[in-house]
């Protein structure tokens, strides 16, 4: 048996060769080549059997002269009262294998890998044998990541916002570490999986609810194991599809013939939550899961080849878990052929060419239906989907998305809804999501360099998105949405330095976007006003390495404004380096770098996360709690490299705290918070994940948490509640 090569992400993370290789180039070459190649089909991946069980200085100052913000007619609702200072101490940067928390704060794991959703099931200590594969399907997932919370009347058992002390968690998880999800790590023979493994593997997958109970004195968090809405959604959980390309030929596949069904979601990063209670679960790095033969070009359309390779699947690329490898014993081989992306039939119903165009989606999920399949919602277009956020609430209004495609060199997006919001539609589930996530506009966002931008409609026949495109040739708005890469890039959108999450603030509607950081930026990708900065760091580390933070406010505070204003809200940075670098003024009460995770609560304040490598010698990732001002409360400035940009107001210690670190080689993402402040939860993914097969774990958390000292048990990701001691409001 062979140990597998950990999966670096890198492989995926740029794809974006615009200006593209014209249509023409591509169909020269394919036609020279399509006689010598003939057609293969190797194996086809993962199953999970969740899949049919119920139960993500001025304005002047800028070079702008914003829009005068109208009174709405209709004024969303007053949110609780925003601090006006942060009040708790600071958390020092450490590399301390817990989870460290202020003075007067207590954190507690709720909710680890391994962990039973099912009474009928024990939980896994991470010291024991590994549990059984199929039982993951009543387990916690591994790498959580996206979270909201969902409170749940107590009488109607359905989404009550206003309820604290008991809910609905949901949660995601991205991927795996099967270093640690199985004995031996993973392991292939001759080239195959083993089928146990990756059962076990799919199962770990997907997205996780859960329900809890909070107490309403001590504030003590505890999960009911017996609820009948505790259920797994995994890699394989049958799915529908809604919207502009369900039963297009690109949905076309053997399972689904007719193109509006698919099965499972994976790498579910960020996520987001809609007005009506149900939860929106994205898919980013979908496309590593599938293999395609170097033989497949001849297969081919031109047209195909192009689109593939924008996703980056080229040909002669293995999948990330070989999946595709397995030779089923107990299970159905379709199951695994499925990740096997070779047009080896005679047409796309005989085969999962059109696989990888089954991902990429938003997916909604109702927390409180476990009867229905979750939803993959086409009209907001497929990407490595990090995020997304609806926009604020105002009754009568159309509601819009937000959404960031979290690779090298991608775009910012937003859908507006063509329905106009209704509070009566809170409950409605599905139905909701089909009246509000089917028909709308899909835009792409331009960033001007005089602090202003464009929205630019991704349809078929506007902004020459059609059949005369050169980049692609664009026939039908299936094709738009399918492949709303290739649309951004013909449109002229901008490059960001990887889109990662999105928040808005629910005091004046702007919107953030977290930009975690970008090696290429001023090599492959000149700096520009919205992505300024190209320097080293004292590790020789290049490009954009800390990363920043980018918001905008749409024209006259309308979701349907097709113009915007922007400027950069903070730029992440080590507080020692240079002022035309750390362009905010952090200190080392809150510097910190690649943000990542980031949410607004209720009142306003701003959770801010990190996913770091390049600070990782002084310390571990990180939250930061923000009280963030507006756009354009800072100066037009200079950044390293003479590079004009506009900068948000230099923070302070009391509006920008780091609220709490991590443990070792772990990523700090998804935050939620009970409606009364009072309890806040966040993941901590892949504790020592640089480990090897052949050495100690670096990490043996969530295990130190309690006990310091312990050296035995395996790292594992998990979920943990925040409270304070003395039962108060949390960051009041």
């Amino acid at each position: 048996m062979t140990d597998l090569t950990p999966y670096n992400e890198e492989q995926e993370l740029d794809n974006n060769f615009s200006d593209n290789t014209h249509f023409r180039d591509i169909l020269e070459r394919h036609i020279s080549r399509r006689s010598l190649i003939s057609k293969t089909a190797s194996g086809a991946a993962a199953l999970a059997f969740a899949s049919s069980l119920s139960g993500c200085n001025d304005d002047k100052d800028m070079g702008v002269t914003p829009p005068t913000p109208p009174s709405p007619p209709n004024p969303p609702v007053v949110p609780p009262t925003l601090p006006k200072k942060l009040q708790f101490t600071p958390v020092a940067k450490n590399l301390n294998d817990i989870v460290t928390v202020p003075e007067g704060y207590e954190a507690n794991v709720l909710y680890s890998l391994g962990d039973s959703i099912n009474p009928k099931y024990s939980d896994w200590d991470g010291i024991a044998e590994v549990p059984a594969a199929a039982s993951y399907q009543f387990r916690s997932g591994d790498c959580h990541d996206g979270m909201s919370y969902f409170g749940m009347h107590p009488a109607k058992a359905n989404y009550d916002p206003t309820q604290s002390d008991q809910g609905l968690l949901v949660l995601n998880h991205e991927y795996i570490i099967p270093l640690f999800l199985h004995d031996q790590g993973a392991t292939s023979t001759d080239g195959r999986r083993p089928e146990d493994e990756v059962l076990r593997e799919v199962n770990a997958h997907g997205v996780s609810i859960i329900e809890i109970n909070k107490d309403s004195k001590t504030q003590a968090v505890s999960i009911n194991k017996s609820s009948v809405f505790n259920r797994r959604i995994t890699a394989s959980t049958p799915m529908d599809f809604a919207g502009p390309v369900k039963n297009s030929d690109l949905l076309k596949t053997k399972f689904s013939p007719d193109g509006s069904k698919t099965r499972g979601t994976h790498n579910n990063c960020g996520n987001g939550y809609t007005p009506w209670g149900t939860y929106l679960t994205t898919e980013e790095n979908f496309i590593g899961y599938f293999a395609r033969a170097k033989e497949d070009d001849a297969n081919r359309a031109v047209h195909e080849i192009v689109a593939l390779n924008r996703y980056g699947l080229k040909t002669g690329r293995d999948s990330r878990y070989g999946w595709d490898t397995v030779i089923a014993k107990n299970t159905d081989q379709d199951l695994y052929n499925r990740w096997t992306a070779d047009a080896s039939g005679n047409n796309a119903t005989e085969d999962y060419r059109n696989g990888p165009n089954t991902f990429g989606w938003i997916v909604e999920i109702d927390p409180f239906n476990g009867g229905q399949h979750p939803v993959k919602r086409t009209a907001l277009g497929r990407f490595a989907h990090e995020d997304c956020r609806a926009s604020r609430l105002i009754e009568g209004e159309n509601l819009a998305f937000y959404m960031g495609d979290d690779s090298t060199g991608e775009y910012i997006y937003k859908f507006v809804s063509d329905a106009k919001w209704d509070a009566k539609d809170i409950n409605r589930g599905y139905d909701a999501g089909d009246k509000y996530m089917n028909n709308g506009k899909l835009y792409v966002a331009k960033f001007n360099e005089d602090g202003t931008g464009q929205w630019i409609e991704l349809a078929i026949g506007k902004n020459g998105l059609d059949a005369s495109n050169k980049t692609y040739p664009f026939k039908e708005q299936a094709e738009v949405l399918t492949y709303a890469r290739l649309a951004g890039d013909a449109v002229g959108a901008t490059k960001m330095d990887r889109p990662e999450w999105v928040a808005v603030n629910p005091n004046n509607g702007e919107v953030y976007v977290t930009l975690t950081n970008n090696s290429a930026r001023g090599s492959s990708y000149n700096t520009d006003a919205a992505n300024p900065r190209n320097y080293k760091d004292s590790k020789n580390n290049k490009g954009n390495v800390n990363g920043h933070i980018i918001r905008f406010r749409e024209t006259g505070d309308k979701t349907t404004a097709e113009t915007f204003t922007w400027d950069i809200y903070l730029f992440g940075a080590e507080a020692a380096m240079a002022s035309n670098i750390n362009l905010s003024g952090l200190t080392d009460n809150n510097d910190f770098s690649s943000p990542d995770g980031m949410w607004f609560d209720p009142r306003g304040v701003l959770w801010i996360q990190t996913d770091d490598f390049s600070y990782r010698d002084k310390t571990n990732c990180m939250m930061l709690a923000a009280l963030p001002g507006k756009r354009g409360d800072g100066a037009k400035t200079t950044a390293v490299g003479n590079q004009a940009t506009f900068a948000g107001a230099k923070v302070t210690d009391d509006n920008l705290r780091r609220f709490l670190t991590g443990p070792k080689e772990c990523e700090i993402t998804g935050v939620t918070m009970t409606p009364d402040y009072k309890a806040i939860f966040i993941n901590v993914q892949h504790p020592g994940e640089n480990s090897k097969p052949d050495e100690k774990p670096h990490s043996h958390w969530p295990a130190t948490q309690k006990d310091p000292n312990n050296k035995t048990a395996r790292p594992r990701s998990a979920t943990v509640v925040i409270t304070r001691k003395d039962g108060g409001v949390i960051a009041g």
